[in-house]
């Protein structure tokens, strides 16, 4: 098969683009032909490597991918080869504690597909066949990969761990991301008051059209009093913050008094200063997470399935350009998902 193959740490120039050995599934497991696989940022972390990140040379990127199954193992009965499947990037035992109580994006023996284990950046993959889920045939393999990851990311952090209600206020730091893109709509669907800081209008313009009521540019306006002005020196209810280190400041003082700030990542720097005196001060909570556990992924993919919920796809690119794809990522210039086709 063709893949994209990391053989070393570093930027988009040693990805390569050549054949590699087509995976076969063993006993549960599922072959995917991958007809799209979506870009995260995730990916550049992995290809730039970290301390104690352990890789099996040649590696192959990727947590998000869509397809038509094209081989099964022994012990498989939830899909036949020809079903058309997305898959879910979490991966787990499914026979711990956690995985047996619904918790499995808090197996300590799983991990993420594309990190622990290689991934979509292929022709084909093999995967457990409790991550995939049966794909409408109304849902292009596009559309399907774009928003597997970031609205299961999305929902688990917003609805799950978050709480978000209806009537509450959330302000969404940065317009543009997968994540951010979803969270806009997740927000909306909750019943919630949705104010976007971000870097240009144009990106905001596209916000609102995603359902975001007030934006603020952070270019031409201090954001932090900005929503202390919107909100009528209250603060908002929720913040939305996968920035870190550069925002997380201005984001608590963002909050209203028993607030919750929500994170799943931090792109500009993870030793973000805290501080302290807001959180007692002020009653916050803090709540990260990561992935989604299965029953997250199959609610979130329903609603998009319904047309509740839909991706946002910045552009398609042929996995041969996987350098300018990585480059145009890393510009900041996307607005929702690059996508990925062999």
């Amino acid at each position: 098969m063709k893949a994209i193959l990391l053989y070393e740490h570093g930027g988009p120039e040693v990805l390569t683009y050549g054949d590699f050995e087509t995976p076969e599934p063993g006993y549960g497991e599922v072959q995917v032909q991958i007809k799209a696989a979506a870009m995260n940022r995730l990916d550049i972390w992995v290809r730039n490597g970290w301390p104690g990140l352990k890789l099996e040379y040649p590696h192959i990127l990727g947590a998000d991918g869509a397809g038509i199954v094209s081989a099964t193992g022994g012990g498989v009965t939830q899909v036949t080869v020809g079903d058309r499947v997305v898959i879910n990037g979490t991966l787990s035992c499914g026979r711990c504690e956690d995985c047996l109580a619904g918790r499995d994006n808090l197996c300590r023996r799983g991990g993420i597909l594309g990190e622990d284990r290689r991934g979509t950046y292929a022709e084909y993959v093999v995967v457990p066949e409790r991550n995939v889920l049966t794909l409408p045939e109304h849902i292009s393999f596009e559309e399907a990969a774009a928003a597997s990851l970031v609205f299961m990311t999305a929902w688990h952090s917003l609805i799950t761990r978050g709480n978000l209600k209806p009537g509450e206020s959330v302000l969404i730091v940065g317009a543009g991301g997968g994540v951010n893109t979803a969270s806009i709509q997740i927000a909306r669907l909750a019943g919630a008051t949705v104010y976007v800081v971000g870097s240009t209008d144009e990106k905001l313009t596209k916000a609102q059209e995603l359902g975001a009521d007030f934006v603020i540019n952070r270019s031409t306006e201090d954001w932090g009093k900005a929503i202390y002005r919107m909100t009528d020196k209250r603060g908002v209810d929720v913040v939305v913050d996968n920035v870190g280190k550069a925002t997380w400041p201005t984001s608590l003082r963002a909050l209203a008094r028993g607030g919750r700030l929500l994170t799943v990542g931090g792109t500009s720097g993870y030793d973000a200063q805290v501080g302290v005196n807001y959180v007692f001060g002020k009653h916050l909570s803090i709540i990260g997470s990561t992935m989604a556990p299965h029953a997250d992924f199959r609610t979130v993919m329903n609603l998009i399935f319904e047309g509740k919920l839909r991706a946002v796809i910045d552009r398609v690119m042929p996995m041969e350009e996987i350098a300018a794809a990585c480059e145009l990522l890393e510009s900041g210039a996307v607005f929702g998902k690059l996508v990925l086709t062999p």
